[in-house]
């Protein structure tokens, strides 16, 4: 079997990135070039089939979600990821989607990622040295840390952009709290039934929220629990 990152692979993240502009989910030239530049491959286990429109599990109950929300997310935070800016990425598993936000906010902007599985940061570590994000991660603006998600990180608040890959029951406080006015987070919101939350923070520090679409994560909870979910 062909290694995921041999030149062919290039060529087959390319064709899922053109079905998804073909659907209308890739919308911006920004994220289809971001989206081009990470390779889905190196993110995604071996053996596993990582041009597939489809979410993939990593292990340790997470997973790493399909290609079709990941383009969704950043679509719906690309305003708020411009250079520059900052980004903080919930439950980040893989490194896939924090060093797409790396790329965006480019080396004078700031990519924070925060799982609470640190086997999950070594192998997100080790996917993005391969990537093309590898510079951000050398020279610091692209970052990931063992923590528990609810809890954001505050070191860096406030942040532009956060996005947050696990299903809440309720928005954490913490994470509207490290919002800067201005800033939009988006999370999935629900236990059965999730909803994929916008949540706007407006420049006198009030939030609105609108519902996207319905989704379905993994649960954002505690270390503990989620490694006891077998």
């Amino acid at each position: 079997m062909e290694k995921l990152w041999t030149s062919g692979s290039t060529n087959r993240n390319k064709e899922l990135i053109e079905r998804l502009q073909l659907y209308g989910i890739v919308k911006s030239k920004k994220v289809a070039e971001v989206m081009e530049a990470i390779d889905r491959g190196l993110f995604a286990p071996p053996g596993s089939a990582p041009y597939v429109d489809s979410p993939l599990p990593i292990g340790y109950n997470a997973t790493i979600s399909a290609p079709h929300m990941h383009a969704a997310c950043l679509e719906l935070l690309a305003e708020h990821l411009q250079p520059g800016m900052r980004v903080l990425d919930v439950g980040s598993g893989t490194g896939y989607l924090t060093a797409c936000f790396a790329m965006m906010v480019g080396p004078e902007g700031r990519a924070v990622g925060v799982e609470h599985i640190p086997e999950l940061i070594d192998f997100s570590i080790n996917n993005i040295k391969k990537s093309a994000a590898s510079s951000f991660l050398e020279k610091g603006s692209l970052s990931v840390h063992v923590a528990d998600g609810r809890l954001g990180w505050p070191e860096l608040a406030p942040y532009d952009a956060i996005h947050v890959g696990a299903a809440a029951p309720e928005i954490p406080q913490p994470l509207i709290d490290q919002l800067k006015p201005g800033g939009r987070l988006v999370i999935p919101v629900g236990k059965v039934f999730q909803d994929l939350q916008v949540v706007d923070k407006k420049m006198d520090g009030s939030v609105s929220i609108r519902s996207e679409t319905s989704v379905r994560y993994v649960p954002l909870t505690s270390k503990a629990a989620q490694l006891h979910n077998n």
